[in-house]
Parts: structure tokens; C-alpha cells; sequence
């Protein structure tokens, strides 16, 4: 007889009633057509795009899951016209295609506060850049580095520092560098640039900042070690490239489900030089402890989905170029993420407009670009445009995008929907000097639908200038002609030096005439983020906010400098010139519409 003690003696009938379980759940009918039994109800379909569901002859790609990625048909979907059959394009269906309605607070973008300068055509806004500092109050030591490309992010309102900072370091040598440290802004107390819980400047951060105060490193710089990456192909003019150690050109972003994410240019396996992506928290720990630490919500923050680094792709492979660069991500919601390559062509190719939908480990759909928008980004020629120093400019892509919800966060009655958000990055208009270099790059923004097919919606009429900002190209006095009390200070300097000239024939006097100097040879913009100090803004909320919230924009000064600026979002996104949208009829695009 066998002998059980009083527990063991249900450890038999347990497992049995648990298998009983297993096999009856395994079998049980779940009726889907009850809300209360669904486990895992389907996600919404997407708006923006409307298409009769009897005028089409083959399926829309299927609804945005994490476990369903289809390319879709050409059809829909393609970058130029001449690789379209004109006979989808001339098929009913084409006409019920149409721009998603917009909240009407979108009128409010194209709307001109102020008018911009006669002379430069850029339109300048009263916030000022100010200087970023990389020693830290207790350091001691003397910081010969020059660093310039700064790329910011705000960090979460628990935050014990308010901003994440990565820079370049100016190398002796081919090899690059880049360092990444916690940073706070000081104010200088004065009205119009003190924050809520902002410090008062130290004499000492005066010192390192300059009057204005500015951005500091509240821990020491760390260099960042990524691991290096093979190039499998730098022809021609770039066969060195192969030799060049290290990556550049950082850009640093958080994701729609609050991943620290930064994205590199580096050695591709793909081509000669590519992009990759990385989680910060794999290179800075204390990030992750961070966002482990969220007061009330105990987690180990979101997951990562680029642990290590991973190279971003373009589909299909012909489509690649030997150097690829200035890609953006944008993130409709927290689950998907978009690559965004191409504005434009900038020597009048056959690329256009072009981006896709990243499926995992950095592969990507095909192009997913509207068949029927019509281009917003132009070129004058050279014949019609009378200022020299305005023609010859390229179009290309500059910072990360930031979600933005159309009315204010103080506005009560405003509830974000996918009718009234849109996405905005910063573009450049570059232009080169006599020896092919970097003569300035104009500063425009960029706005485009929140909801599929993601229209251009609309770009900056004229470049945007901050109040201490010059445009090379033009001479200083013709720069602040827009500043009254400046233009007095030339006119009155030009009558004297007049006077004098005709009495004594030796009249010395040049520009800038005893007024305001030139600022800079050239800057650009590098990341824009929105700014710490929002109530209760947690991770998976710094990619987007509203109209009346604050941007901040890292800046580079001559590949030699950096600063920063502070705008709200709607100053940013004034003044926009409207996009042409989508074509109603194809038959425009095929006579050259595209």
C-alpha cells in the first residue's frame, strides 16, 4: 500500500483537473462577433486615406500589426511617374482620392505675423540662439575640445537634469568623435528667458555661457563608443571613406513609445556610407535606469527595438545611393515608425519624394509615397531669379520630426485626434560659395498630414532667421536692415562719413557702419525636440505637443560651434507657404504635373 502525506495526496487530482482545463480552453469558441469575448480586438482602420471599396480592383495594404507587413501594390504606391502604368493612374477610382480634412486651427500656419527682410528674404523671430557650454561646474581641468553638431532631447519631467546632449568633437585626425552628457539651462533672470524651474546663472556659468546664459553640462562628457562597421562599397571620390574611423553626424530623438533613440552615419554594408539606428540606453546605462524610475509607474521603460546597432535600408536595393544621409523617422502612433529619405532630388532626378514603413531590424517597405501629390519643393531657375546670391540652392532634409497636435495645451476644449495632428522637421536649403562649399543653409519647415498617405501640407514661404542670426550672402547693415534702431545707427554713421568724405576726400568708414556685425559665416540646424519643463511629461511624451509648446533647436555654428534656441511651435510654423496636395485629376500628372 502506498503512502501519501495529506498534501501529496492532491498533487494527482490537480494535474489532472489542469489538464482538463488546458484541453477545454484549447477548444472553446470564442464568438467574434461579441465584443466582451474578443482577446484581442482588431486595430481601427486607418483615416486620411478614403477609397470606395467598390471601385478597387485590388485590395489596400492591410491595416497597420505588429505581426502583418505587406508591400503594397505599385499601383497605390510609387516615387515617379514614369514607372507607373498610365492606365492605373486613369482608372474611377483615382478621383475619389482626396487630401484628409484638417482641423481648422491649420489655417493659423499660413497666416504672416511679420514681414521679411527686403534685402535677404528671411523672416527673423525675437528668440535669440544662445551658447552651450561642455564643462561642468566642477570640473577643473581646462576643455581645449571644440565641439559643434549638437543634437538635444528633453528628458522626463523626473528627470534630475533637464536635457540629454550629443555633440562632435573637432579631431586632429580623420578619425571622428562624438560625447554625450546631461545638460540644464541657467537664466539670466530676465523676463522673456527664464523658465519654470529654471537656476539663476552663476558668475561662473556667465563666464562660460556669456550674458545671455545658455546650456551646460551638468555631467562630465562621455564618448560615445559605437562599434565600427565594414563598408561594402566607396568607389571612386570615395574610396578613402573606407579608412575613416568612427561615426558622425548624430541625431538623437525619442520614439512614439519613448525610446532615447540616435541615429549615425557611418559605414554601410549595403553601400559605402550609410544610416544606422541605436537605443541610447544601450551606451548610456543611466538612461535606462532613468526610465526605470518612472514615480507610480514601476517598468523597465519601454522596450528595445534597436538594442544594438542596427543599419536602416531602402527597398528595393537598386533604389540605394554610395552615401546615404539626413533620413528621419516620423511615428503616427506608438507602435509604427516611419523613414522618411528623400524630399526632393536636389540635381532634378527621377527620385522625388520618397519614404517607407520600417518592418523590423531596419528593413523597410518599398516607397510609399502618394501617387497623386503633386511636388510642394521647387527651384527658380537662374534666369528668373535676379538675386545672384539666391540661386544655385539644394533641398535636403536636417533634423528628426516632432508630432503636433493643432491648438494649445492651455486650450481646454482641444482634443488631439488623427484629424488634427501633423508632423514637422526642419529643411535646408543649402547653398555653396565660388569653391563649392557651404556659402549658408536656409532654414524652412516642413508640414505633412499625421494620417496616411501623409501629405506635404506646407513649407516655410521664407527662411527663418532667430534675432542673432545673420544670412552670409549679404552684407551686415543689409541684415539688420529689419531692426529699426540699427538702421538709424548706419544712416545716420553713411550721412557722417558722407559729409566728411565730400569736405576731406578720405572717408574711411565701411560696414557695418557702427551697427550690428555679421553673427556667423554660416549655421544649421541639427535636432529640435520639445522642451523640458511640461507637467508630468513622460518618455513616450516628448515626440509630441501643441501649438503653444516650446521647441528647441540644436544648432551648429561655422562646423566649429554650437547653440541652442527656444521657439514655441507656433512662432516656428508661421508663415507657410500651402502645398499643392493631391492631384483630383491624373491625366495632370502624366503632362508633367509630377
Amino acid at each position: 500500500m502506498i503512502y501519501l502525506p495529506p498534501l501529496r495526496r492532491l498533487l494527482l487530482p490537480a494535474i489532472i483537473l489542469l489538464t482538463v482545463i488546458v484541453f477545454y480552453r484549447s477548444k472553446l469558441f470564442v464568438p467574434a462577433t461579441l465584443d466582451s469575448f474578443v482577446i484581442h480586438p482588431p486595430p481601427p482602420p486607418p483615416e486620411g486615406i478614403r477609397v470606395p471599396i467598390s471601385e478597387l480592383r485590388e485590395p489596400l495594404p492591410a491595416t497597420n500589426s505588429s505581426n502583418n507587413h505587406l508591400s503594397p501594390p505599385n499601383k497605390f504606391f510609387y516615387s515617379h511617374v514614369n514607372a507607373v502604368d498610365s492606365k492605373a493612374l486613369n482608372r474611377t477610382w483615382s478621383s475619389s482620392l482626396y487630401q484628409p480634412i484638417l482641423d481648422p486651427n491649420l489655417k493659423n500656419l499660413f497666416k504672416c505675423n511679420s514681414q521679411p527682410n527686403r534685402y535677404t528674404g528671411h523672416l527673423r523671430l525675437p528668440n535669440i540662439i544662445q551658447n552651450i557650454s561642455q564643462v561642468p561646474p566642477d570640473f577643473t581641468k581646462a576643455e581645449n575640445r571644440v565641439f559643434w553638431n549638437p543634437t538635444i532631447i528633453s528628458l522626463p519631467y523626473w528627470s534630475s537634469n533637464q536635457y540629454l546632449l550629443v555633440s562632435r568633437i573637432l579631431t586632429s585626425g580623420n578619425h571622428q568623435e562624438n560625447v554625450l552628457c546631461e545638460a540644464n539651462v541657467c537664466s539670466t533672470g530676465t523676463e522673456t528667458e527664464t523658465r519654470p524651474g529654471e537656476k539663476n546663472c552663476s558668475a561662473d556659468d556667465l563666464r562660460k555661457l556669456g550674458p545671455s546664459g545658455g546650456m551646460r553640462c551638468a555631467t562630465k562628457p562621455m564618448i560615445l563608443s559605437v562599434p565600427p562597421t565594414p563598408a561594402e562599397n566607396c568607389e571612386g571620390n570615395f574610396a578613402s571613406y573606407v579608412d575613416i574611423p568612427g561615426f558622425h553626424d548624430p541625431r538623437i530623438f525619442w520614439s512614439g513609445k519613448g525610446e532615447p533613440l540616435m541615429m549615425v552615419n557611418t559605414q554601410s554594408r549595403y553601400a559605402c556610407f550609410g544610416l544606422w539606428m541605436i537605443d541610447l540606453r544601450t551606451l548610456y546605462p543611466a538612461l535606462q535606469t532613468l526610465l526605470a524610475s518612472a514615480p507610480g509607474r514601476p517598468s523597465f521603460g519601454p522596450l528595445k527595438s534597436y538594442a544594438s546597432l542596427t543599419e536602416l535600408t531602402r527597398n528595393p536595393s537598386e533604389t540605394r545611393s554610395q552615401i546615404e544621409k539626413n533620413w528621419l523617422l516620423f511615428f503616427p502612433t506608438s507602435g509604427e515608425s516611419y523613414l522618411h529619405y528623400d524630399l526632393s532630388d536636389p540635381y532634378n532626378g527621377h527620385r522625388g519624394r520618397t519614404f517607407a514603413k520600417l518592418l523590423g531590424a531596419g528593413l523597410t517597405t518599398t516607397n510609399l509615397t502618394d501617387p497623386l501629390e503633386i511636388p510642394c519643393l521647387y527651384e527658380v531657375g537662374a534666369d528668373k531669379e535676379p538675386d545672384s546670391v539666391k540661386r544655385g540652392g539644394t533641398w535636403h532634409q536636417a533634423t528628426n520630426s516632432l508630432r503636433l497636435i493643432l491648438c494649445d495645451r492651455s486650450d481646454r476644449g482641444c482634443k488631439a485626434s488623427s484629424k488634427n495632428t501633423v508632423f514637422f522637421a526642419v529643411i535646408h536649403r543649402k547653398f555653396p560659395n565660388y569653391l563649392n562649399l557651404p556659402l549658408r543653409y536656409e532654414r524652412y519647415f516642413m508640414v505633412w498630414s499625421g494620417v496616411p498617405p501623409f501629405t506635404v501640407l506646407g513649407v516655410s514661404k521664407y527662411p527663418i532667421l532667430m534675432a542673432n542670426e545673420t544670412a552670409s550672402g549679404w552684407s551686415a547693415s543689409e541684415n539688420w536692415s529689419d531692426d529699426d534702431v540699427n538702421t538709424e545707427i548706419v544712416e545716420r554713421v553713411k550721412h557722417r562719413a558722407g559729409t566728411r568724405g565730400n569736405d576731406n576726400n578720405n572717408s574711411t568708414v565701411g560696414e557695418p557702419f557702427g551697427g550690428k556685425d555679421s553673427w556667423a559665416y554660416f549655421t544649421y540646424t541639427v535636432s529640435i525636440s520639445y522642451a523640458w519643463g511640461r507637467e508630468n511629461d513622460a518618455a513616450e511624451d516628448k515626440n509630441v505637443g501643441y501649438m503653444d509648446d516650446e521647441v528647441v533647436l540644436g544648432i551648429g555654428i561655422d562646423d566649429a560651434g554650437q547653440g541652442f534656441a527656444r521657439v514655441r511651435a507656433g512662432d516656428l510654423l508661421q508663415c507657410l507657404r500651402a502645398c499643392p496636395g493631391r492631384a483630383r485629376d491624373a491625366g495632370k500628372i502624366m503632362k508633367g504635373g509630377r
